[in-house]
């Protein structure tokens, strides 16, 4: 089953680190979606701009209306997701334990509508 992994983290804090700590969290980065690779559940995953760099797009009353900025105020922004193929939903959380934003925001396993 595919499972959409989605990265919480407070943007704030993870834009706030210094070079070696900057390199060492994508390292850690790095080594996780080698590790899902190998293991054959890693279907893709992207790493997303901050929230200052989003749109927000809603429709109503067929008017189209569009603003600068993320859909809702949060503590912890989406920051970027993995797509994985799991046997079960038990797998997922184990992968999305190994995601390096685990350890210090949350990590969202939600499961993709198979047709």
């Amino acid at each position: 089953m595919r499972y959409l992994l989605i990265i919480c983290t407070d943007e704030n804090t993870t834009g706030a680190l210094g070079p070696e700590e900057g390199a060492a969290m994508l390292a850690d980065y790095t080594a996780f979606g080698e590790e899902m690779g190998r293991r054959g559940v890693l279907l893709g995953g992207e790493r997303l701009r901050p929230t200052s760099d989003a749109t927000t797009v809603r429709v109503r009353q067929d008017e189209v209306l569009v603003a600068d900025g993320p859909f809702a105020e949060t503590k912890e922004q989406v920051g970027g997701y993995y797509l994985v193929d799991c046997k079960d939903l038990d797998e997922a959380i184990e992968v999305a334990s190994r995601i390096p934003g685990a350890r210090h925001g949350t990590i969202e396993v939600r499961p993709i509508w198979e047709r």
